[in-house]
């Protein structure tokens, strides 16, 4: 049953990923892809609040955290998309994109883990 709750959780949060990289593109244009970055970012936010509720929280049981975790989280995020966006820069022959991205997506998504992790340790958030 959880491998049911995986697959939903996986595809809605395709689905969502795709509404925030669609929404990005209208907005901002296809320069920079801020969509996968955001994604990415807040999906590491997101998973590691998770990770952090789900060491004392009753409330969220083990098919709830696989069903957001790997489920929902893993179809939000995407590294694959974000790996090919450097490939194309550097292909592209923009080394400075490429770095700037590559940096900007790493210490994001490590920032957004660090408060993510401290935000589910505060009181009441349990």
């Amino acid at each position: 049953m959880k491998l049911v709750w995986v697959c939903v959780g996986g595809a809605i949060g395709s689905g969502a990923r795709f509404l925030v990289t669609t929404w990005s593109l209208t907005r901002y244009g296809s320069a920079f892809p801020y969509g996968t970055l955001a994604v990415n970012v807040l999906g590491s936010f997101l998973l590691a609040l998770l990770f952090q509720l789900s060491r004392s929280a009753t409330w969220l049981g083990p098919t709830l955290q696989v069903a957001l975790g790997a489920g929902f989280l893993g179809g939000f995020t995407t590294y694959s998309t974000f790996n090919l966006e450097v490939v194309q820069y550097v292909q592209n022959e923009q080394p400075r994109l490429a770095a700037l991205y590559g940096t900007a997506t790493l210490v994001g998504c490590l920032c957004a883990g660090f408060v993510g992790m401290h935000l589910g340790r505060l009181p009441g958030s349990r």
